[in-house]
């Protein structure tokens, strides 16, 4: 691409490329994609975004291009890479001069400057640090800014880089220019202190931003830079100098005013600073050993003594929070429980740590967190008043909730009470002893410390297990507490209710779950909204290892009915989906004693689906609750089909974009629905269409769908193959060409159970499938649980459907040009030589009678394996054979003579349709039909009645005499 020629062109297409006009842009986004590959192009680019006369859109798309083709062709080995003699203008043009005058263009080339670098330097491109460090040094204030910016993002690209080669090279480059970015920081912030000083505002923003520039330098050098930091005297000093800046910077917060243009840059500088130390903590934990002391000290005295007053803010005390917390919690520090193991370096740590965690300090931190910290704010207070629900979702891990200053106050006091928890054990419970007894309510502080002293019991319950008798407690104080009516003492009840959710799994009487049971159903009753969402998003009654069911019952259908209530009088999503949560749970516990009392609930849910048309995740919640409707209704279910079908049909169907959130929950109720219906509907079976689809997509849920198809099968067989065995056969076919051995099992299971269910005709209907299921028998399939399953098919197919294995085998013969009976013995042999593989005793049983059925024969291949048909008939025999102690003798244990249903124990899960079909077809089953004993028996005297007396004893004398005494001994009494 010719320079000259082309810049007018390719600018002119850049232009059309920034149209709002569809037709416009189009054609010239597909130009650009043809050219990206063309040489000179980028040429073309760097001529046209480093023109400040064009329009700055042009110029932004321009330097767009360039940056994404650095991506796909920079690098040598790239498809369509650009040649070397363009790769170096390119270079040299991107550094001529720094002085792109507006800012997120400036960026960008920032940016793309680093991707090369992160490619070429220093090998290719030595030059670039020592022009960048002697741009940086000019008085120009636009270029001197550009060139910074650069500088910071080409030193965070090559911090980034891992490979040991490529950590060598940053080392290298850290110890040529610390010293120099050092100065450089330090010269931009004794000027920014000057100048905010005299007062000099707009000279001041411009430093600030120079300061903050050159402090990303520094910290990506200082962290990422040293192996052994702590020996490099530059390093620690400025590590000593931050906490000495940190003080300055503080201080001109204090006298920087909240409308001042320095404001926000300020902050930003002062965390960064407190990121330093935090990422320097992390890499190198022993190298700052000699900071723990200085940062601890400066850390506490902000955050928690009276020298913070005025000056912190709520970042700013998170970040001092967080130093504090990794210090404690660093297993760097933590000797070894034999003191001897532990090195010196953390011997050290933990004498630094010990002597500054004195009891004075401790408590001090203990109380101050628990009396200021963990105290509810004014604005918290008038959030509950005016929009309950709101105030329950950040409560509970909203996302502003996250990232706030009181979850940061609650890791801290976890962290600190875990590691000091016989230091500080006696200051809580002393905090807690001073507040027995009733509250005035006039004195809404008292309240709200109580509050805070609860939660930090709450908190701290696993450490307080020996030291509190919560039971005690529970009933002498907390109980009264919960009580209380009077609208004042709303945090209390709801701090309680959330406290004895901490404490139930640590230590929690099971007799008292009745008294507490009862204390909800009075909370969802009173309807103290916030108090009721609190418990039920921290703890779930139902949703715990000692629930009883038994204990539960009586309150049962008031407590659904409340929650129901409850369910429809919150309108946020995430409300809605807590209290389905915890419905659901309650009618999985319960199970089928859940009927009575769920009419209102489906009523309602079809409407909550319908309006939650634009809340996916409210959604997959509603049908986390249908499956366990389903599951309690068992078969009156079906009265739920005209809702529950259309929402597995929309949940499963891949052509709708809500099947990204809904599939997983979709095919699992798809399924349930199956196992608990009690006959095959039109609408049903229609649903069967979304399967191909999932089964081509081959994905996590594959698993699943293979559940659903069985069910099918066992539901309605002749119905549903009819319909669909074509299609199934197709997908099986194509699945099996590239899918795991799992996967593979999974598949020929399907086929299995089709061939149990339909011996006539499944057979036929999976035809296509059998020949390579031959073929890995004959070739003896190496994966021993595919053979087993393969056995299993063909044992089906010879036992029930003889005529159809002749056509297999015949087909099997022509397809492998050898003789028909060639192909049956090296059949019989593999199967006989890889019985082992089958572990489950009814495909073993069903491997004996399967090749007993081909007897009687005088087919001299069948007599010439005639030993190995007794020997795998004999381990069946030992597997499924049980002696009657009474009288003696042998019965096969796999018999079933009757449809048994023994009750389930309430513990168990009551049988679901599914369950009873199974026994059904069990019945029919020759596996369970057929006795393995007698079927040897009747097989070996009709083939005596063959051969005659002399031939079949010349023919028991092929079988080794040891198999042929147990057989005589399993025989007895024929």
């Amino acid at each position: 691409m010719d320079l000259n020629s082309a810049s007018t062109v390719v600018l002119q297409v850049l232009t059309q490329a920034t149209s709002q006009d569809t037709a416009v842009l189009k054609p010239a986004e597909e130009q650009l994609k043809q050219w990206e590959t063309q040489p000179g192009f980028y040429s073309v680019l760097l001529n046209i975004f480093t023109n400040h006369s064009l329009d700055v859109n042009v110029r932004w798309l321009a330097v767009l291009y360039f940056k994404n083709g650095i991506d796909r062709y920079w690098r040598r080995v790239a498809p369509h890479a650009l040649s070397e003699e363009e790769k170096t203008t390119l270079r040299a043009g991107l550094i001529t001069n720094f002085n792109e005058p507006v800012n997120q263009i400036a960026t960008q080339i920032s940016v793309l400057i680093a991707k090369v670098a992160r490619v070429d330097c220093p090998r290719q491109w030595p030059e670039l640090i020592p022009t960048l460090v002697e741009s940086v040094k000019v008085q120009d204030d636009l270029q001197q800014h550009r060139a910074l910016l650069t500088f910071y993002h080409v030193t965070k690209t090559l911090a980034s880089k891992r490979l040991v080669a490529d950590r060598k090279l940053f080392y290298d480059l850290t110890s040529s220019i610390y010293s120099f970015a050092c100065s450089l920081w330090n010269h931009h912030t004794d000027t920014f202190l000057q100048q905010i000083y005299t007062g000099d505002e707009a000279a001041a923003a411009n430093s600030l931003e120079r300061t903050l520039l050159s402090l990303k330098v520094l910290r990506k050098l200082t962290v990422h830079g040293f192996v052994e930091p702590h020996w490099n005297a530059e390093v620690m000093g400025f590590l000593h100098a931050v906490f000495e800046r940190l003080k300055q910077f503080l201080q001109c917060s204090r006298s920087v005013g909240a409308e001042s243009i320095c404001r926000d840059r300020l902050e930003k500088t002062i965390i960064l600073f407190t990121k330093v130390l935090l990422d320097f903590l992390d890499q190198h934990p022993f190298s700052f050993t000699a900071l723990i002391q200085r940062s601890l000290e400066f850390s506490v005295s902000y955050v928690f003594t009276e020298a913070g007053e005025g000056v912190v803010f709520e970042q700013f005390i998170v970040q001092c929070m967080n130093l504090i917390k990794m210090i404690v919690r660093n297993y760097a520090y933590k000797p070894s429980k034999n003191i001897e193991d532990s090195s010196a370096e953390t011997l050290e740590a933990h004498k630094i740590k010990t002597a500054f965690f004195t009891y004075p300090t401790l408590t001090e931190i203990c109380r101050r967190l628990v009396t200021h910290y963990f105290l509810l704010t004014k604005e918290e207070l008038t959030m509950w008043e005016e929009d309950p629900e709101s105030f329950t979702v950040e409560e509970t891990g909203g996302d502003s909730w996250k990232y706030s200053l009181r979850p940061c106050t609650v890791v801290l006091f976890i962290d600190i009470f875990h590691e000091y928890n016989q230091t500080l054990t006696p200051v809580l419970l002393e905090m807690v002893h001073s507040l027995q007894g009733s509250t005035n309510m006039e004195d809404t502080n008292a309240i709200l410390i109580k509050d805070a002293v609860y939660n930090a019991v709450g908190l701290a319950a696993y450490e307080l297990f020996d030291s509190v008798d919560f039971d005690q407690w529970f009933k002498n104080q907390l109980l009264a507490e919960l009580q209380v009516s009077h609208d004042r003492y709303k945090p209390i009840r709801r701090r309680v209710i959330w406290l004895i959710g901490q404490w139930i799994s640590v230590k929690f009487k099971s007799d008292l779950r009745p008294v507490l049971y009862e204390a909800i159903r009075n909370l969802l009753q009173d309807r103290d909204l916030v108090t009721v969402l609190f418990f039920l998003n921290v703890y779930l009654p139902v949703d715990d290892f000692e629930f009883r069911t038994d204990q539960f019952l009586p309150y049962l259908e008031s407590m659904f009915t409340l929650l129901f209530q409850l369910l429809q009088e919150v309108t946020q999503c995430d409300t809605k989906m807590h209290v389905l949560h915890v419905l659901s749970c309650v009618i999985e516990r319960v199970n089928m004693q859940i009927r009575p009392y769920v009419g209102c609930l489906v009523q309602y849910l079809p409407l909550l689906w319908k309006q939650s048309e634009e809340h996916n995740m409210l959604r997959c919640a509603i049908l986390t609750t249908l499956i366990h409707l389903v599951q309690g209704l068992g078969a009156d279910s079906k009265n739920l089909y005209p809702f529950l079908l259309p929402v597995i049909q929309l949940s499963t169907d891949v052509s709708q974009p809500p099947h990204v959130y809904l599939l997983e929950d979709g095919l699992e109720l798809w399924l349930v629905t199956l196992e608990n219906s009690p006959c095959l509907t039109p609408e049903l079976l229609r649903i069967f269409q979304n399967m191909s689809a999932l089964l081509e997509l081959s994905s996590e849920n594959l698993k699943n769908c293979f559940k659903i198809i069985n069910a099918y099968i066992f539901l309605s067989s002749s119905e549903f193959l009819q319909m669909y065995a074509a299609d199934l056969c197709r997908s099986f076919c194509e699945l099996l060409k590239d899918i795991t051995t799992e996967g593979q099992v999974q598949v020929l299971k399907v086929v299995e159970n089709v061939l149990k269910v339909n011996p006539v005709l499944g057979p036929q209907m999976f035809q296509p499938l059998l020949p390579s299921v031959f073929r890995g028998i004959i070739d003896g399939e190496r994966y021993p649980v595919v053979m087993s399953t393969y056995l299993g098919i063909m044992g089906r197919v010879l036992l029930q459907n003889a005529r159809f294995f002749s056509l297999l085998l015949s087909q099997m013969a022509c397809e492998l040009g050898q003789e028909l009976d060639q192909i049956l013995g090296n059949m019989i042999e593999m199967w006989v030589d890889r019985m082992d593989n089958i572990t489950q005793p009814e495909r073993r049983k069903l491997s004996a009678l399967a090749l007993l059925s081909l007897l009687p024969s005088l087919n001299s291949v069948i007599q010439d394996k005639f030993c190995g048909i007794i020997s795998i008939s004999v381990e069946g025999l030992h597997d499924v054979m049980t002696e009657d102690s009474e009288t003696g003798t042998y019965k096969d244990c796999m018999l079933m003579f009757h449809l048994e249903e023994p009750k389930a124990t309430e513990d168990e899960e009551p049988p679901t349709e599914q369950d009873k079909r199974k026994k059904l077809l069990a019945l029919k089953d020759p596996v369970h039909a057929v006795s393995l004993q007698q079927f040897i028996y009747e097989k070996l005297k009709a083939q005596q009645e063959l051969m005659g007396e002399q031939g079949f004893h010349a023919l028991m004398e092929t079988v080794d005499t040891e198999i042929v005494a147990q057989l005589q001994e399993f025989l007895q009494g024929f």
